[in-house]
């Protein structure tokens, strides 16, 4: 289970975001404890309140929980990780907040804990919570038996292509799968031994090398979206241009925008355009099936809790019912069948709640692998025309370099 973890202000807008429905299919908040209030938002506020006692800034603490993404996790299991985070990093006891977020198929979890100590009105201090937390995520993947990342096998070999939130979006914009684009620069260095090649090569994927205006070396998409080389590659920006020379040699960013618009013209974005609208019919019913299949599957979770409510009402009346009071009480009580009741009511009850659980847990696993099969779909028509966005990125580079290699042999461009 990976973890990731900040410390944070901005209780309102972290509850807002724990409770969007626009990027998440379902969203359930799990658990509020140790506040006053019985609801996110209310507990984010009375969080914000009791930190204005304090001079803490970061007074929350959240953690993101994501298990492998083909794992049946049960809530239990995310719970006994939350426990781990706060035994390691001393935060037993304090006020948090359990919500899950399910997209895609997947189901992975958010935790915010108050750092504030009321008693005290002093923040609880996280010394190195990111090693700590390493080792718990460790630990998690070795408890559950589920594959080990080579991440976390040797630091040398995490995945290049992990990429970060604002990366994500700033890919997003450009229609381009972030991935694909780290990828693609990762490839381009490792094939390349000068500026020219490296250059060529990105150019053969739709991207052209400029100097940042701050960054550096810098890569421009078609869409004109920039992402710095040194940071995509993971090098030091000497080590960059120690390859690639000044980037006070190349073109600017403006520069390379205007470049992009007379060399790539107006015709081969039409083809883009194009593409991207084929690809969004071919989806069109795709997503429609999604909706379609987010609804019923609220609806079976609705229909499902409502139900095991009703029978936990009937089995507790059923339970109290076998508590005597009165004269008979007493006598119960002084013989000790009040006690065996009672422990027998206490069992019945606990296995009650494991069994709904466990009903629960089996209806989302069903629901996850109905979702995770429309994605296969879904990530198969993306590609399909992410693949085809390239050929043209591909092509456009072909058009543009045949000028160059006219005037290399001597010939008039056009001849």
């Amino acid at each position: 289970m990976i973890l990731k973890a900040s410390q944070r202000s901005g209780a309102k807008q972290l509850g807002l975001h724990l409770l969007k429905t626009e990027e998440n299919e379902h969203v359930e908040v799990h658990e509020v404890s140790g506040f006053v209030a019985a609801d996110l938002m209310g507990a984010m506020r009375e969080a914000y309140a009791l930190s204005r006692g304090t001079k803490c800034q970061q007074f929350l603490f959240s953690v993101s929980l994501n298990p492998p993404a083909d794992e049946a996790v049960r809530t239990d299991v995310f719970e006994h990780a939350c426990a781990m985070i706060e035994e390691r990093l001393g935060l037993k006891g304090q006020p948090r907040i359990i919500v899950f977020h399910e997209k895609e198929g997947r189901r992975h979890a958010h935790a915010v804990w108050s750092r504030i100590e009321p008693e005290t009105m002093t923040a609880k201090p996280l010394p190195f919570f990111k090693t700590k937390l390493r080792d718990i995520a460790k630990q998690l993947f070795l408890e559950n038996g589920w594959r080990l990342p080579q991440g976390f096998v040797d630091s040398q070999l995490r995945d290049p292509r992990n990429f970060t939130l604002a990366e994500w979006q700033q890919a997003k914009r450009g229609g381009i799968d972030p991935k694909q684009v780290k990828a693609a620069i990762h490839e381009c260095w490792a094939i390349s031994d000068s500026p020219h090649a490296f250059a060529a090569a990105l150019e053969g994927r739709g991207l052209f090398l400029a100097k940042g205006d701050r960054r550096g070396h810098v890569a421009v998409s078609v869409e004109g979206e920039v992402f710095s080389i040194a940071r995509v590659i993971g090098k030091k920006g000497k080590e960059v241009t120690a390859r690639l020379g000044s980037p006070d040699d190349l073109r600017s960013v403006s520069d390379t925008l205007a470049h992009i618009s007379h060399s790539v013209g107006a015709s081969l974005k039409s083809h883009i355009r194009e593409a991207k609208r084929i690809s969004a019919n071919r989806l069109r019913p795709l997503h429609e099936q999604r909706d379609e299949m987010k609804l019923r599957h609220g609806e079976e979770r609705r229909k499902l809790d409502a139900g095991q409510k009703a029978r936990a009402e009937a089995e507790q009346q059923a339970r109290a019912s076998l508590v005597r009071t009165g004269l008979m009480g007493a006598w119960d009580f002084l013989t000790g069948q009040y006690a065996k009741v009672r422990k027998q009511n206490e069992a019945e009850a606990f296995f009650a709640f494991q069994r709904d659980r466990e009903q629960r847990h089996q209806l989302l696993h069903d629901q996850h692998n109905e979702r995770r099969e429309l994605q296969r779909h879904i990530e198969t028509e993306r590609h399909r025309n992410a693949m085809q966005v390239l050929a043209l990125y591909r092509e456009a580079a072909r058009l543009r370099r045949l000028p160059e290699q006219a005037q290399g042999r001597g010939l008039e461009p056009g001849r």
